[in-house]
């Protein structure tokens, strides 16, 4: 594919990161920060574990669209979406229990990344009007590699996304909240039970679909 073409696609990523993105996913990915409460950075490289888990996602769904062809796109509007949101919004909400809150190093570290990776892999999921001209391109392309660099292409643009801002914030303030003594606790059950309701929301709607 040549530059011109991939430069559409990165600006249609783009048109993601600022509108569909930042609503979709600051509930997710904003409730985590917040509720583990550890700061700024701490909650820059959560978004970073996030954003590289949309990156995998859109570079995989690219790929397998230049292989399967369009079919790929009629299975994304059905419930498959809503089903990995899920299950990824429960899972990190039931990690912020299990773990307490608190970083490590080297294992705890790469854990407490997982949550965050698996928010951002799934809510690549979610259908929009972009996605469905990214994964449609693909499909035209025939070609599972030239499907996958536009798919990496599209995250990129995609990664362009106020959540650079918002979440470091929210991190911020969970922090701020935290230092106040006594609600360190409540802090990260009320992040967790946000989390596993967000989840099962999705989970519902694949009932409905």
């Amino acid at each position: 594919m040549d530059a011109l073409g991939l430069a559409g696609v990165f600006v249609l990523g783009v048109s993601v990161g600022l509108t569909a993105c930042a609503v979709s996913c600051l509930p997710f990915i904003g409730t985590w920060a917040m509720a583990r409460g550890q700061g700024g950075w701490s909650a820059a490289e959560d978004l970073a574990a996030f954003l590289a888990g949309r990156l995998a996602g859109y570079t995989l769904l690219g790929g397998l669209a230049g292989w399967a062809g369009e079919s790929l796109g009629r299975a994304l509007s059905g419930p498959s979406g809503h089903l990995a949101i899920g299950l990824a919004g429960i899972f990190a909400g039931l990690a912020l229990l299990a773990g307490g809150g608190k970083t490590g190093k080297s294992c705890a570290a790469a854990r407490f990344a997982l949550p965050p990776l698996a928010l951002g892999a799934a809510l690549s999921l979610t259908p929009c009007m972009p996605l469905t001209s990214l994964l449609a391109a693909a499909a035209l392309s025939a070609q599972p590699l030239n499907g996958a660099a536009m798919g990496l292409v599209f995250g990129l643009g995609a990664a362009v996304t106020p959540l650079v801002i918002a979440v470091p914030v929210l991190g911020l303030l969970g922090h701020g909240l935290r230092l106040q003594g006594g609600i360190d606790k409540a802090l990260r059950w009320g992040g967790a039970l946000v989390l596993v309701a967000l989840g099962l929301r999705r989970l519902l709607l694949v009932g409905v679909s």
